[in-house]
């Protein structure tokens, strides 16, 4: 007999163990994903215990007591299922395929022309905004570039929130209808 959270057992324990994942396999995969954080994997781990189950019993490896809490022996072979699993998909890359991945990425730093280009657009923008109001400007640069929460720039300029946004909204629509 097997009660709802625990209880012995008996008989033959892999294919009691069988039935029990099998009638509670949803509540075993809810568990099983909570405790490894991916439904994907837990399903896995369900599907290799269950074979390892049927396998087991096949050779008649039962085992030598009758097992008292079937939910425990489940979640714990299904975690090592799960563990053994992430183990063998991680590996580490050699040498040799550290250097060939390097070689097919390339230089990330920008060639001669990237770069002048990157500075002329800079200068554009620059005086672009120089050309704003001196609020909407300082508003701008606040929440932008210094990242400054917006009631924080209200309270800074004395303004409202709303006026911030307004500022912030037009220095934008100002910045796109220039740089058109």
């Amino acid at each position: 007999r097997c009660a709802r959270g625990g209880g012995t057992v008996s008989g033959s324990s892999f294919g009691m163990l069988r039935d029990y994942l099998v009638g509670r396999y949803d509540d075993l995969k809810r568990r099983l994903t909570l405790q490894l954080g991916s439904a994907d994997l837990a399903g896995d781990a369900l599907q290799d215990t269950w074979l390892r189950l049927q396998a087991g019993s096949a050779e008649a490896q039962d085992p030598r007591e009758p097992v008292q809490y079937p939910l425990s022996y489940l979640m714990r072979m299904a975690t090592n299922v799960a563990l053994d699993r992430i183990r063998a998909e991680a590996r580490f890359m050699n040498g040799e395929e550290v250097e060939q991945l390097f070689a097919e990425l390339g230089d990330p730093a920008p060639d001669p022309a990237q770069q002048a280009l990157g500075r002329s657009e800079l200068a554009q923008l620059a005086a672009i905004i120089e050309e704003m109001p001196p609020r909407r400007r300082h508003v701008l640069i606040l929440v932008r570039v210094d990242e400054m929460p917006r009631q924080e720039v209200a309270d800074r300029l004395g303004v409202s929130l709303s006026l911030v946004d307004r500022d912030l909204r037009r220095a934008h629509e100002y910045i796109v209808e220039r740089t058109r």
